[in-house]
């Protein structure tokens, strides 16, 4: 007799088929039935976990913030990073699969559909209100080093991490590289001076954009 899986084994397969349906047909085009079919459950199964397929979407997009949290986790508690270089490393997405860059990649895509619009605004809070804690201990970590002077840690970091994730996203802005180059130093430039770090400081950063 075959045993019946666990629930949150059941729950992350649901999630892992609507996310692949969402991106090879849109999350529009997906329909609940679609979703499963992929394991051939009834629809009983579905409403046992999800209220509804937003709801399945809202599961998704929490489960990528929690893994860029998991991995911007582990650049903070690096010993071999200096604070500059975490912070780059976190903004960039360093330590992060590939598989689980493209998927984010695919994802932001969907999201930039109009019908997907309220989807969107979700992910940039979500991304904001659970990575600005985390970075925040970096700044934390560079005041006592007298690196970084600011009394606002977690406020500065979401400020940095909502103006970066918006100017920079492509599906809103389409620039040339030169103009891209000069937001990027633009957003450095205030990255230094907000913190109190000399010119220069995030030329690492500054280097990705070049």
């Amino acid at each position: 007799m075959r045993r019946p899986k666990e629930p949150e084994v059941r729950k992350n397969e649901l999630l892992d088929a609507a996310q692949k349906l969402f991106l090879e047909k849109g999350y529009a085009k997906t329909t609940v039935t679609d979703i499963l079919n992929v394991y051939g459950l009834s629809k009983g199964v579905f409403y046992y976990y999800f209220k509804s397929k937003e709801e399945v979407m809202d599961a998704i997009i929490q489960r990528m913030v929690d893994d860029m949290v998991v991995h911007a986790r582990k650049i903070v508690e690096n010993p071999d990073m200096t604070p500059p270089q975490k912070i780059f490393a976190i903004l960039m997405g360093q330590g992060q699969s590939e598989g689980m860059i493209k998927d984010k990649e695919n994802m932001t895509r969907q999201f930039h559909e109009v019908q997907n619009a309220e989807m969107h605004q979700k992910s940039l809070s979500l991304s904001i209100k659970n990575l600005a804690p985390v970075m925040a201990e970096i700044l934390s970590e560079g005041n006592g080093a007298a690196a970084f002077s600011t009394d606002y840690p977690q406020e500065t970091m979401a400020l940095f991490l909502a103006a970066g994730q918006v100017i920079f996203d492509e599906g809103l802005f389409q620039r040339s590289e030169g103009e891209n180059a000069r937001y990027a130093a633009a957003f450095i430039e205030m990255m230094e001076k907000t913190l109190g770090v000399p010119p220069g400081y995030f030329n690492e950063l500054k280097k990705k954009f070049a």
